[in-house]
C-alpha cells in the first residue's frame, strides 16, 4: 500500500503504457530474409502443384517468457519516467519579525551577590546574564542588539539575526564596564538611534535595572515619550526588591515608562522569578513562522530505473546461457 504523501510528478507518462501494444498491432511485423535451398526440378514441382513460386522471409516470433520480461521492463521505465516521489510536509520557517533590543544596567549595585543560582550565591548580573543566554537562544527569528548602560550608555551588539554572536558579546560584558551611576534615559535614548538606523517596523526593547535613574540630561519618562514617537515598544524588568536593603529600585518609573510605550513592567526578585519573566516576554512576543512554499521532496525514480536495467541485463545473461547450453546440446 502506497504511503498517503507518494506523487507522480509527471502522471501523463502513464498514457504511455499501451504503446508497445498498439505498435504490435498497427506496424507490420519484421520479415527478415533468410537462405533458400532450390533443388533440381523445383520448377517442375511448382509446375504440378499448380503454385506460384514467390519471395519469402522468416518473421521471427519471441515466447510467453521474452513479452513477460519485456512488458515488465517497460512497465519500469514508464515508472521511472513519471518521476515517483515522497512529498513532505511543507515546512515552517522562522519569519524575521522585529528587532529586538535588550537594554541592561551594569552599574555597581549589579554586582551584589544576593541572588541564588543552582543552589549558588552570586552576583546579580551573573544570574542575569545566565537566564540571558537562555532567553537569546529562544529568540529565532529576531534581530537582536545588546546596548549596556550605567553612567554612559554603549552599543555591545548592533542588529544582528546572529544570535550566536549576540550571545558572545553578552558573556563578555561585566559589571563596571559603562560607570557607577544608573542613568535610565541616557539608555533609553542610545536605544531608540540603534532602532532609527534599521528598517524593520516592529521594534522591542528589553529595560533590565536594579536601580533609580540617577541622570540629568534625558529623564527616564521623556525617553520613553520619545519611544513612543518612534513606535518602541519597552518591557521593563525591576532586579531584586524594594524596601530592602541594598536595593533603591524605581518601580513606579519603570510602571509609567512600560504604559507609555505600550509594554509591560515586571518584577524579579530572585532568578527564578526573572525566567519566569522571559517566558511572559515569549508569550507577549510570539516567534512568528510562516510556510515555505517549497515542500521536501524526496525523488524515488531510481528505483525503478535500476530495477528495469538490472532486469534487462539479467535477461540477456540468461539468454546467452541458454545459446550457449543449446550449442553444447547440439555438439554431442
Amino acid at each position: 500500500m502506497l504511503p498517503d504523501n507518494f506523487e507522480l510528478a509527471f502522471p501523463w507518462m502513464l498514457w504511455l503504457l499501451p504503446l508497445p501494444i498498439l505498435v504490435y498491432f498497427i506496424l507490420p511485423p519484421l520479415r527478415m530474409k533468410s537462405e533458400a535451398l532450390y533443388f533440381p526440378g523445383f520448377k517442375k514441382a511448382a509446375g504440378y502443384t499448380g503454385d506460384k513460386p514467390r519471395k519469402s522471409a522468416m518473421v521471427k516470433r519471441r515466447n510467453f517468457f521474452s513479452w513477460l520480461i519485456l512488458m515488465i521492463i517497460w512497465v519500469l521505465m514508464i515508472g521511472a519516467l513519471s518521476s515517483p516521489q515522497l512529498v513532505g510536509e511543507p515546512e515552517m520557517k522562522v519569519k524575521t519579525a522585529r528587532n529586538f533590543l535588550i537594554t541592561a544596567d551594569i552599574s555597581f549595585s549589579m554586582a551584589q551577590k544576593d541572588w541564588k543560582l543552582e543552589d549558588k550565591k552570586v552576583r546579580r548580573w551573573d544570574a542575569v546574564k545566565s537566564l540571558m543566554h537562555d532567553f537569546i537562544k529562544e529568540r529565532k527569528g529576531d534581530r537582536m542588539g545588546l546596548v549596556f548602560f550605567a553612567t554612559n550608555s554603549y552599543v555591545q551588539a548592533p542588529f544582528t539575526p546572529d544570535l550566536q554572536t549576540v550571545d558572545q558579546l553578552l558573556d563578555e560584558a561585566d559589571v563596571g564596564m559603562a560607570g557607577q551611576m544608573t542613568h535610565i534615559g541616557k539608555a533609553i535614548s542610545m536605544g531608540i538611534s540603534l532602532f532609527k538606523e534599521d528598517t524593520i517596523k516592529t521594534k522591542v526593547m528589553l529595560l533590565l535595572t536594579d536601580g533609580v535613574d540617577g541622570g540629568a540630561d534625558i529623564l527616564p519618562l521623556d525617553g520613553a515619550e520619545m519611544a513612543k514617537k518612534d513606535s518602541v515598544i519597552i518591557y521593563t524588568i525591576g532586579i531584586g526588591e524594594p524596601g530592602t536593603s541594598g536595593s533603591d529600585l524605581d518601580e513606579k518609573t519603570l510602571q509609567e515608562i512600560a504604559e507609555i510605550t505600550g509594554g509591560k513592567y515586571f518584577r524579579a526578585k530572585d532568578a527564578d522569578a526573572l525566567k519566569q519573566v522571559y517566558e511572559e516576554v515569549n508569550k507577549l512576543e510570539p516567534i512568528e513562522f510562516e510556510e515555505e512554499e517549497n515542500r521536501p521532496v524526496t525523488l524515488l525514480y531510481m528505483y525503478p530505473l535500476g530495477a528495469a536495467l538490472g532486469l534487462a541485463l539479467a535477461a540477456s545473461f540468461l539468454s546467452v546461457l541458454v545459446s550457449l547450453l543449446m550449442q553444447l546440446i547440439n555438439k554431442r
